[in-house]
Parts: C-alpha cells; sequence; structure tokens
C-alpha cells in the first residue's frame, strides 16, 4: 500500500468543521415615552436603609422584647393559677424560669446598645496657616515633581500638610503649618536636625517601612511633629530610602484608605529616586 493512500485513510482529507456560535448576554435598555428608564435598575438594601434611618428604635428592640416576654410570663403565671412559688418538679416553672432569664437577657443587651455608639468621625478644619517652603538650592524638575506630589496627595486623599526631609535637610514643607509664637505668626520652621533624633524618625528608618498613626492624639510621639497643626488627626511616616522621610499629615481620623497608603509608598519611592540623583550630583547644603 502507497504512503499516500495510507495518510488518506489516517486521517480525511476534508475534515468536519466545527461552527461555535459565541452567545453574548445583552441588555436592553431603552427610553419609555414618557422619559422614564427602562432597564436594570441598581438593588436597594431596604433592610439596611431602615436600620440607619432608624438607629435608636432598632438599638432599643431587645428592651421591648425583654420587657413584653417578661410581663407575658408574669400574665401567663397570674392567669394560669399556678403556685407563684416556683417549683422545681413543674416543668410550667422551669419553662418560666428559663423565659424570664432570656427576657433579662434581652433588656440588658438593649441597654448595652444603647449605652455604646460608634463614635462620629468628621473633617477637622486645621488650626494653622498656609505655607509653601521649598528648598531653593533644588532643580526645576525637582521642584515640579514635589508639587506633583503634593497635589496629588492633597487632591485625592485627606492630606492638608505634606513635609519631606532628605539628606538632614527640609526639602519641603507646603500645606497647612503650626503657627510660630516666636516668629509674628508665621509658620513653624521644621527643625530637621531635632526631628531626626527623634523615636519616631529612627522607627521608621529602622523598619524601612511605612508607618500609619491612625489617630494622632493617642500617640504620646505627636510631640516630635510640632510643626504641624496642633489638631492633626491622622499622620503618615513614609521613609524615603535610608536618607530622607515624608510626613503626611490629615484632617481626618483614620482617613487614609489602603489604597491611600499603597498610592503614598509608591511617591515615597518616585522622590527617593528622583532626589537621591540630586544628593549623589550635587550633595545638599544648607547656607548660612
Amino acid at each position: 500500500m502507497e504512503a499516500g493512500t495510507l495518510l488518506r485513510l489516517v486521517v480525511p482529507l476534508s475534515p468536519t468543521r466545527r461552527r461555535f456560535v459565541s452567545r453574548q448576554r445583552s441588555v436592553r435598555a431603552s427610553l419609555s415615552p414618557r422619559g422614564g428608564y427602562e432597564g436594570p435598575r441598581p438593588k436597594r438594601e431596604w433592610v439596611a436603609d431602615w436600620v440607619s434611618k432608624n438607629d435608636d428604635f432598632v438599638r432599643s428592640l431587645p428592651i421591648y422584647a425583654g420587657g413584653a416576654s417578661l410581663l407575658a410570663v408574669l400574665l401567663n403565671r397570674t392567669v394560669s393559677g399556678i403556685a407563684p412559688v416556683a417549683d422545681a418538679s413543674s416543668s410550667q416553672s422551669r419553662a418560666d424560669l428559663l423565659t424570664l432569664g432570656l427576657a433579662v437577657t434581652n433588656i440588658l443587651n438593649g441597654l448595652v446598645w444603647l449605652s455604646i455608639r460608634p463614635k462620629s468621625i468628621s473633617v477637622v478644619n486645621p488650626n494653622g496657616v498656609e505655607c509653601q517652603r521649598i528648598y531653593h538650592n533644588l532643580p526645576d524638575s525637582v521642584t515640579s515633581e514635589l508639587l506633583w506630589a503634593w497635589e496629588s496627595l492633597s487632591d485625592v486623599t485627606c492630606c492638608r500638610s505634606l513635609v519631606v526631609i532628605y539628606d538632614g535637610i527640609c526639602i519641603l514643607q507646603i500645606g497647612f503649618a503650626n503657627i510660630s509664637d516666636s516668629n509674628g505668626g508665621e509658620p513653624m520652621v521644621v527643625d530637621a536636625d531635632k526631628l531626626m533624633k527623634g523615636s519616631l524618625y529612627n522607627g521608621v528608618q529602622k523598619s524601612g517601612s511605612q508607618s500609619y498613626l491612625a489617630n494622632l492624639a493617642l500617640y504620646p510621639g505627636k510631640s516630635e511633629l510640632p510643626f504641624l497643626p496642633s489638631n492633626t488627626q491622622a499622620v503618615i511616616l513614609q521613609p524615603l530610602g535610608d536618607k530622607g522621610i515624608a510626613i503626611v499629615g490629615g484632617d481626618t481620623i483614620r482617613g487614609f484608605t489602603s489604597s491611600d497608603q499603597a498610592w503614598i509608598t509608591l511617591i515615597g519611592e518616585k522622590l527617593d529616586a528622583t532626589l537621591a540623583k540630586v544628593v549623589y550630583r550635587t550633595p545638599l547644603t544648607v547656607q548660612e
């Protein structure tokens, strides 16, 4: 048998082709003659909306339920003609005692719900003055990048103050700053040397990772940041390599989300790469 004949027997010359028909789901939406929208509408959480609008009533529900259960047990005990003294051998007495315990538990639970309420978090206005101080011995491209970082953070996050310290020098102080009592109401100057000797700076440099002080009022280290407004709510300490730090002050407790923290980390890495080139070429020096 020839090779060509064997090949034709094994593999068909014109194999049957399968047609694959893709079925796409289509969502039809149109406008009715009256101008109304006809199509899928977003689902509403009716229960969640009702609970949020009637918070006080919902928190009091266990008290109402427990009180009603307690009255029902006492009324049933009175009407049924059972002796008021509990009898351990009576199934009715044991059921009444169990119901009384559940009723009291509901009442106590309702009292706890009314006494413990989540603290409302609101945006505060920084107690300070606006300032914009940029180190003079920087190329225009670096200055533009610093301003870009400030605009990016202040536009999309709760950032209201930004301080950048690199190579022992305050490169940038922008946004709101605390008022200096000894300088006629001017913005307080950042003491880079004093800050770098503090525990906050050393802790961030030692860990090499971002530090988030979600509620600055609870941290004793806030005394190391006197240049920030006195009512700064949250602070992010972002290391810039091993030579600097970026201090981001916010106006809301726990106002920086996880996305904001990741974004600040990326900005810190970019600023570190840019400033490292400047320091390598022309070391920064403080002019007296």
